[in-house]
């Protein structure tokens, strides 16, 4: 995601135009990156200091907080809540944004915060300064030990980060840029030439000038003509020209419906192969086009051990179940150790003690054919036989318990599954709560002394286009919740076809539904599975009534006597319109 210094000027631009002078009424810390400033008339101003996707945006996207504020949303809380944004600044290109806050202190005199976001990638930080430029905090503090050229600990005097020593590409000169390209490497590509000597581009804007100038993205400096050089030139400084004026137009870059790009320019390069899709505003962009990605994200920072956990447990039942598998078989030649006990015992006349091997006839066999028998040495005849009796009925015991373990075994490995296939569509901190206490129940998770704080999680809900309700369960618990208590028995209920999945729940309050209903009842089924990629779904649907939870079933886990299967193909789109219908 490029939100390189020049997409930060034109966010920067829509805040100035729209927050200055508003005053803040509430911080919170949804995640552990991102800090939301709810400003007065109900707008939104996210800060996120991620490694992966650092950026500043309003926003209109609802993120759920955790039950117990982190100690620096408490902080920010304390020093910004009733102060007003008075100004909006950056330095040149860099992807630095200051925002200037007008305080009052408890006894009514006026005073200066300033809230600085980095976003630098693996290094971006959010740091909170008082009037005189000290640190008061920082979402992550920086000591000696992690950097000897710049600390960021609280009561420093603030420090911006060190220059790159690259040209700003808003400050080159024609001259200038005549005799960089003179002195490059004939062999540089046209790209690299601009990320070598100027900061404030991205390497797609920097691909976008080498694809407008020769119409390749991986053109060569040597390979240009005179009139291509002149060219290259031109297109610099329109481009330099434009971001002067702040002339911006922000595009969503699309394959399949799914967004793989965006820019705060026209993007020509991918033409025929990525869809351009424009938006009014870069905030807007970005909500859409982050959404995705941060869900991925709060997965694999909230959930990864969780997924280490269930994964653990999963592998380890994998490699039980094998073992029993192969005990299993051996038991099923459990009748070979009786017939050998029943010949030695027809066969006690002709044997003596000390004897390693008894060959007689088999008269299981009808042809009676001769078999050898092997003997201990150190037992009588009676004991050999006896032995071999009690192998049999020890094989004959392990084959009933072996056939309940491995029925057991291959029931939490659905489980387990499942509960995989849950984190992946967890997408917030109570999501993550409730699957781990789920695990601490079902005893894959050791209980600890301290209780989590538990608050109810609600289905997710949407509305078809025939105005019914249609919930979907979140994590095998409110799945059970949501069939067995909640739903009405007329209502119809939704599951993938052998595929884990969320239960869906179409409200009908005794009602018909339209075949366009349960069409999009059916997709909802299917996106929120481990089908959601996949095309042509298998979806099963009938009325509550039908579905039943056997005794002492792992969460989740139903059965049902009759369905209808209807197969569909899940659409994103539709699946975000019907949440905001």
């Amino acid at each position: 995601m490029p939100f390189d210094a020049i997409c930060l000027q034109a966010v920067l631009g829509q805040l100035r135009r729209e927050i200055l002078g508003v005053r803040i009424d509430k911080v919170q810390q949804p995640a552990r990156d991102q800090v939301v400033l709810l400003l007065r008339g109900n707008r939104r101003l996210l800060l996120n200091a991620g490694a992966n996707a650092p950026r500043i945006q309003l926003t209109s996207r609802l993120r759920e907080n955790p039950a117990e504020p982190p100690m620096f949303c408490m902080l920010l809380r304390k020093h910004l809540v009733g102060a007003r944004v008075a100004e909006i600044t950056q330095p040149p290109l860099e992807r630095l944004a200051r925002l200037e806050l007008d305080v009052t202190d408890d006894f009514g005199r006026p005073g200066r915060r300033t809230l600085v976001l980095e976003a630098m990638g693996r290094r971006s930080n959010l740091i909170l300064l008082d009037g005189e430029g000290r640190i008061i905090e920082s979402l992550r503090r920086v000591d000696a030990d992690m950097s000897a050229a710049r600390q960021v600990l609280p009561g420093l005097f603030y420090q911006p980060p060190a220059s790159t020593g690259r040209l700003p590409v808003t400050e080159e000169t024609e001259e200038g840029f005549a005799r960089k390209l003179a002195d490059a490497p004939p062999e540089r590509s046209l790209d690299g030439f601009l990320l070598d000597a100027y900061f404030g581009l991205s390497p797609l804007m920097a691909r976008e000038l080498a694809f407008r100038t020769a119409g390749d993205t991986g053109a060569r400096l040597c390979q240009l003509s005179p009139e291509e050089r002149d060219c290259f030139s031109r297109v610099f400084f329109a481009f330099q020209r434009d971001v002067l004026a702040d002339h911006f137009t922000p595009v969503c870059l699309m394959k399949n419906g799914r967004p793989e790009e965006f820019s705060c320019m026209e993007i020509r390069q991918y033409a025929g192969i990525l869809e351009s899709v424009p938006y009014s505003d870069i905030s807007g962009l970005m909500d859409d086009f982050s959404d995705a990605r941060e869900r991925q994200e709060r997965v694999r920072q909230r959930g990864a051990d969780l997924i280490r956990t269930a994964a653990t447990a999963r592998d380890r039942l994998r490699r039980k179940l094998a073992l029993q598998e192969k005990d299993y078989a051996q038991t099923q030649d459990r009748d070979r150790l009786r017939i050998c006990g029943d010949l030695i015992t027809a066969n006690l006349y002709r044997m003596e003690r000390g004897m390693r091997t008894l060959r007689c006839e088999n008269y299981y066999d009808p042809d009676c054919a001769q078999v050898t028998i092997d003997l201990d040495p150190l037992l009588t005849p009676q004991q050999n036989a006896a032995k071999y009796y009690k192998r049999y009925t020890k094989a004959k015991t392990a084959e009933k318990y072996l056939r309940e373990q491995m029925e057991i075994a291959r029931r939490d490995l659905e489980y387990l599954d499942s509960v995989l296939e849950e984190i992946g569509r967890a997408e917030s901190e109570q999501d993550f709560t409730d699957i781990r206490s789920e695990l601490k129940d079902a005893g894959f998770l050791r209980k600890q002394g301290k209780k989590e704080l538990q608050r109810p999680a609600k289905p997710r809900a949407f509305r078809t286009i025939g105005g019914f309700r249609v919930l979907v369960g979140r994590n095998n618990r409110q799945n059970d919740r949501l069939t067995t208590r909640d739903a009405d028995h007329r209502d119809l209920w939704f599951h993938t076809q052998k595929i884990h999945g969320a239960h869906v729940i179409l409200c009908t309050g005794g009602a018909e539904p339209g075949e366009a209903d349960i069409l999009q009842a059916a997709m909802l089924a299917a996106w929120y599975s481990q089908a959601k990629d996949s095309a042509n779904v298998p979806v099963d649907y009938t009325p509550v009534k039908y579905v039943k939870k056997p005794a002492g079933a792992r969460p989740g886990m139903v059965i049902y006597n009759t369905c209808r299967t209807i197969h569909v193909t899940p659409e994103e789109g539709l699946v975000h319109n019907l949440e905001r219908a």
